[in-house]
């Protein structure tokens, strides 16, 4: 992967990367910065569910279940 930015719901497990923009509606974007989820954060993504509706991620000490559209809002780089 290089240090272009893509989607966090494009990543496989066990990658690690840098959060560089936040879209989506405000609600949504004030829930995510709640559980840490905001620019320069960095997050590992531990799994899938099985039809990958839902994909477990870890920030900082958190883990959260996010829904894949939620993770396509959240665009991401590797973390270096």
């Amino acid at each position: 992967m290089s240090n272009k930015t893509k989607k966090l719901s494009d990543c496989k497990k066990a990658c690690i990367v840098k959060v560089v923009k936040l879209n989506g509606v405000s609600e949504l974007k004030q829930r995510l910065i709640s559980f840490g989820i905001m620019k320069n954060a960095v997050i590992e993504v531990l799994g899938y569910a099985p039809a990958k509706s839902t994909m477990e991620i870890k920030v900082g000490k958190m883990s959260i279940a996010l829904r894949a559209k939620e993770a396509d809002l959240i665009e991401v780089q590797k973390y270096e």
